[in-house]
């Protein structure tokens, strides 16, 4: 059975999940309304897309 000879220091351990991390989300402002909202998504407070009126938004 494979057994590890030393300890992983800490150091070594967090050089391997160097690159498991949380990525923050590209956020933009809707012209029109003013809320926050992804790129190429609907605004569900107008139902606005690329200057479109999508649907009916409810109350």
């Amino acid at each position: 059975m494979a057994v590890p000879k030393r300890k992983t220091s800490k150091s070594r351990r967090n050089k391997r999940r160097s690159h498991i991390k949380f990525t923050s989300k590209n956020v933009v402002e809707d012209k029109k309304s003013g809320e926050y909202r992804l790129p190429h998504h609907v605004d569900l407070k107008t139902g606005f897309y690329k200057g479109r009126q999508v649907f009916e938004p409810k109350d």
